[in-house]
């Protein structure tokens, strides 16, 4: 069940769906808040709210959904009001990170995001951390059972941040080692086919899954094209609108992929009915990333999946896209060309010293 203030983003309620499956709740209702302004106790106005708990009541709601992040304070108003489980499309995220996170480095990122979206968040029900600890010293004169609790947290985030630096200094010995190569990182909207696409440009053999946030883990191969040019195709996590800011910041070291990359390929779903938002929720990640003005291609994939009109309407505003399907290797020729020519060009700088 989800809500959100925009009723021009009424397609976010669908992907809000989405992402409520893909962490394992059934959706049964949603909602939706018309209005100008947001309440700044309880988000919603008091007669959504009143509906809303009628709604919730009646199909023995256990959880409710929000689009938007929750300030701890509505957090909190809202559970007490209506009596169920509040969580926010941040949270939902990170929850799937979460259960997706294979790899240590991956863990470690998501663990620290999470501590650090909800260490504001901390109430006496939020479970007593400094317990866990033991010891003489866990808890001084004077503090609440939340202090030691906050302060538990706040040493936990920086030991989570000393393992991230050391894996960071792993990382970088290994981009070091690829300074000399042309770099290409795929990059697109979650579920978009980046893994698919990697595969079936380089045999990979990545897990692709039709699933949000299958890859959480930055996979590179070498690729060497017929005439001896060599790529390192780099793929990446997925980006969603709304990314949590706790989580670009805590994949840091695993977006450096994309930072440090020669060209980008933004895979886009062209199937998809809000793929033009989607390329546009891409763009704004990069943004943050200082990504931006890193020379891209953009690739129209599932193009067996969507309509004639679709792929027209796309390419009318994206000059220069390409249009492909990855598992119709036929369909690839042309991006693999678009890459060689990057490649050669590449490498004629460096012959030059420029790059």
């Amino acid at each position: 069940m989800g809500l959100n203030p925009n009723p021009a983003s009424f397609d976010t309620l669908v992907e809000l769906g989405e992402l409520a499956t893909t962490a394992g709740a059934d959706v049964v209702d949603r909602v939706v808040q018309r209005k100008d302004s947001l309440n700044p106790g309880t988000f919603l106005s008091r007669g959504k709210l009143d509906q809303l708990k009628k709604r919730a009541k009646a199909k023995e709601v256990d959880l409710v959904i929000f689009d938007d992040q929750l300030s701890p304070g509505q957090s909190r108003n809202l559970e007490k009001m209506l009596e169920v489980k509040i969580v926010d499309r941040s949270e939902l995220i990170l929850s799937i990170f979460a259960a997706r996170a294979r790899t240590r480095e991956a863990r470690l990122q998501v663990e620290l995001a999470q501590l650090e979206y909800l260490l504001p968040r901390l109430t006496k029900m939020w479970g007593h951390l400094s317990r866990q600890q033991g010891g003489i010293g866990t808890r001084g004169p004077g503090e609440t059972q939340l202090e030691v609790d906050r302060r538990a947290v706040r040493e936990k985030i920086a030991f989570l941040k000393k393992k991230l630096q050391s894996v960071e200094k792993e990382r970088q010995v290994q981009r070091a080692r690829r300074r000399d190569f042309h770099r290409t990182a795929l990059v697109g909207y979650t579920n978009a086919g980046k893994s698919t696409l990697m595969n079936s440009l380089t045999g990979a053999g990545v897990l692709a899954e039709n699933k949000l946030f299958a890859t959480l883990d930055a996979t590179t191969r070498r690729y060497r094209f017929p005439e001896g040019e060599i790529t390192l195709f780099s793929d990446t996590v997925g980006f969603i609108r709304k990314l949590p800011h706790h989580l670009v910041a805590s994949f840091k070291s695993t977006l450096e992929e994309v930072v440090e990359a020669n060209l980008l390929l933004h895979v886009v779903d062209a199937s998809s009915p809000t793929a033009s938002d989607q390329i546009e929720a891409v763009y704004g990640v990069l943004e943050e990333l200082k990504s931006a003005s890193i020379p891209t291609i953009t690739v129209l994939n599932k193009a067996d999946q969507a309509s004639e009109t679709q792929i027209t309407g796309l390419l009318a505003h994206n000059s220069g896209a390409i249009v492909t399907s990855a598992i119709d290797s036929k369909s690839l020729g042309e991006l693999r060309s678009m890459v060689q020519e990057k490649v050669k060009i590449f490498a004629a700088s460096k012959q030059r010293g420029f790059a």
